[in-house]
């Protein structure tokens, strides 16, 4: 089956696509990469989302627009990757949309909120969508993510030690082989804010590190940063920018860009190799945005001496793409009525088979329910 997989991350920069061929061979899951699209959102679009995430209070019409826009930019990326990559025969969209709000509260997850309406996909590609995977794990108990778990688990199946999956987006997660999983704390998140504030919107991230590798961490406020309870929670657990917003690090009077940019950066880095220590980890695989910010990528391998960091592309699956990749296996895995979630990963109650189905144009021509589900993916 051909699917299409869309991403677009707590950074909220672009949408990105993938396209895969996937299929079923006894209890393996094949997985053969056939490149990614990116498609920035529009300057328009993605002040609307910034001026929508917490802690900003948002009327009801505002998310409306947001639904209605996101999901028209989920459907031009889509279309664009199926005429680009899949010569206009793709089978399946599987669209993780935009999280605008992630309702954590005393250890729990009580709700999550994607926007970005499958309709405007569906209607655009003729496919049928599979869209807002997150919500059946929340009302199975479990914390709605990270969701890519359940793929990291069978891609690094039958690897030696202790390997585990790192991504680093706006915020970082990471899943260890015995079905841990949990977000870090911040990825990128405070630093992409910071580098917009200080540069006056200029920027829209400390391109390279630049700014970090110019600066010192300030002591104080790493020190104050690094005490948030968030850390001390146990596994499962999730965050996001209800959290880690803007506003969450009030910088102290006088503090330059360079230094609270390396403020920053440290305790991504520091927060990072803390939760890869606390797993035993005999490597890190890694991907997301964050691994391409030199600074950042030096810390963590400083933190962590004895522990290979290496990208996701000696995997097979390249660093930028691997989230939307792995949505793409949980729409198949949902066409195939085969759950997609691990239970030890999200503290579900039991395994869900995850999304709603939004109909293409000739209905819903779903393949046979597979009787099995796999037991490891292979990227071919």
């Amino acid at each position: 089956m051909l699917v299409i997989g869309l991403m677009s991350g707590t950074s909220y920069d672009a949408v990105d696509a993938a396209a895969a061929e996937l299929r079923l061979a006894g209890d393996t899951l094949l997985l053969k990469p056939l490149g990614l699209v990116s498609t920035p959102y529009d300057d328009e679009l993605r002040g609307a989302l910034a001026g929508a995430l917490p802690p900003a209070a948002v009327p009801l019409a505002r998310v409306c627009l947001l639904d209605t826009r996101i999901g028209q930019a989920f459907a031009s990326a889509a279309a664009r990757a199926d005429r680009e990559l899949c010569g206009g025969r793709a089978e399946l969209v599987a669209s993780h949309g935009q999280t605008v709000f992630h309702w954590a509260e005393g250890g729990r997850v009580h709700g999550t909120l994607q926007l970005g309406q499958p309709a405007w996909i569906a209607e655009a590609t003729g496919l049928p969508v599979v869209a807002d995977f997150r919500p059946r794990d929340v009302a199975a108990g479990g914390q709605g993510a990270p969701l890519v778990s359940l793929v990291d688990l069978l891609w690094l199946r039958g690897r030696p030690g202790t390997p585990v999956a790192l991504n680093i987006g706006g915020i970082a997660n990471l899943t260890a082989p015995d079905g841990t999983a949990f977000d870090t704390g911040p990825g990128c998140a405070l630093m992409d804010a910071a580098a917009r504030e200080f540069t006056g919107g200029r920027l829209a991230y400390d391109v390279d590190g630049a700014l970090a590798a110019r600066g010192r961490p300030y002591g104080p406020l790493l020190e104050r940063l690094l005490a948030d309870p968030y850390y001390a929670l146990p596994a499962p657990k999730t965050t996001g920018k209800e959290l880690f917003h803007a506003g969450y690090w009030q910088a102290p009077e006088g503090l330059s860009a360079e230094d609270a940019l390396a403020t920053l950066t440290e305790l991504t880095a520091r927060t990072v190799a803390d939760a890869v220590r606390g797993v035993g980890a005999t490597e890190v695989i890694a991907s997301g945005g964050g691994t391409r910010n030199p600074v950042l990528m030096r810390l963590l391998r400083g933190l962590l001496p004895k522990t290979p960091v290496r990208a996701s592309d000696e995997l097979g699956l390249p660093a930028a793409a691997k989230e939307a990749y792995a949505f793409a296996v949980l729409g198949f895995l949902t066409a195939h009525g085969l759950p997609g979630t691990a239970p030890t990963a999200t503290g579900a109650r039991h395994p869900s088979i995850l999304g709603s189905l939004t109909p293409g144009r000739d209905g819903l021509r779903l393949p046979p329910r597979a009787s099995n589900p796999p037991v490891r993916l292979r990227v071919e």
